[in-house]
């Protein structure tokens, strides 16, 4: 059976945005609020929310991330092809 996770990303273009984005969640400001004002992904809406997915169905370097992070902590900046990702895994099974 193949490992599974449920992660909220957020998503921008470039990495000095991801790094100010990281600095303002260490300040306390909400995932949520940063993923729907920040985030190009259509996940951005739902706080970015991308809902559980198994093991390897993500890009690469997104989901080596997802399956090694530390749990419930922001996570990145990650570069994959789409951009950069800030990363927060809600769980892993």
């Amino acid at each position: 059976m193949k490992k599974t996770a449920a992660a909220l990303h957020i998503l921008v273009k470039e990495e000095k945005l991801a790094q100010e984005i990281l600095t303002k969640l260490a300040r306390g400001i909400s995932f949520d609020h940063l993923a729907k004002r920040y985030s190009k992904c259509p996940s951005g809406r739902n706080g970015g929310d991308l809902g559980e997915f198994i093991q390897g169905a993500m890009v690469g370097p997104f989901d080596q991330a997802v399956f090694s992070c530390p749990l419930l902590k922001p996570y990145g900046p990650v570069k994959t092809k789409f951009g950069y990702h800030i990363i927060k895994v809600l769980y892993r099974r």
